[in-house]
């Protein structure tokens, strides 16, 4: 059974707390750090067995900056290391992808979510307003839709934009809002989520709004240098605002 997330107390923040409600037509969330936590190795070890399987070197991601960035640049960036050419990489990243997604359904049933403050009760309170929901994440699709199931939030998303044929963040960001254009409108107001600065540099390239949390591995203060709209430690602090 999902637990909630530890990382962050249930508190408003200030700069939460002096920040204006947040107004937008669809609202995108990123997953690892933002919706939930994973304390089980199904992904580390999928990721481990393709570049295993398909480059033959034994390596994790051990060690790597991997926090805000894609499965696909966090593998090239794991067999770099271990001497694998951007052509070699280039060449075995579709078998690489099919491994990972191939050992995540596999061991679906091993994934242990701990699912972030008040996440439950914002999800319904968004929905309830008829916004559209989605998620914006740098997994492959299978990963972040199995762990979304994990954790009993599937029910809340019509969409998603993931990883699979992305390896910057913008780009995801980027096919989010071209998703909710097709289905709102050319006008329609987009707010991103999330908790790394990746997130928020990817929503301004694409100009979109942002709320960044530290439910994540960085600070309110590492995120807030950077000016999103909104900076709060939990999406318990989201509470009502998002209208």
């Amino acid at each position: 059974m999902p637990q909630l997330c530890p990382t962050s107390p249930i508190r408003p923040s200030v700069a939460m707390t002096q920040a204006p409600a947040i107004q937008a037509d669809a609202y995108f969330f990123d997953i690892d750090g933002t919706l939930l936590v994973t304390r089980d190795l199904v992904q580390w070890n999928a990721l481990h067995q393709a570049m295993l399987e398909v480059f033959g070197v034994d390596t994790t991601i051990e060690g790597l900056p991997y926090h805000g960035k894609t499965d696909v640049a966090i593998l090239r960036a794991a067999v770099a290391r271990c001497g694998v050419t951007p052509s070699i990489f280039d060449a075995g990243i579709e078998q690489t992808l099919a491994v990972v997604r191939r050992e995540v359904r596999a061991n679906a049933e091993a994934i242990v979510p701990e699912v972030c403050p008040a996440i439950p009760e914002l999800l319904s309170q968004v929905s309830l307003r008829n916004k559209l929901l989605g998620v914006a994440s740098g997994n492959l699709e299978a990963v972040g839709w199995s762990k979304l199931t994990s954790a009993g939030l599937r029910k809340f998303f019509a969409m998603g934009s993931f990883g699979d044929a992305c390896e910057l963040r913008t780009a995801i960001f980027d096919n989010a809002v071209a998703m909710a254009r097709k289905l709102i409108g050319s006008g329609c107001t987009v707010c991103f989520i999330g908790d790394t600065p990746d997130d928020i540099l990817a929503a301004r390239y694409v100009n979109a709004k942002i709320v960044a949390v530290s439910t994540g591995t960085f600070e309110v203060s590492e995120l807030s240098r950077l000016n999103p709209d909104a900076c709060c430690r939990s999406c318990a602090d989201l509470l009502g605002r998002l209208q």
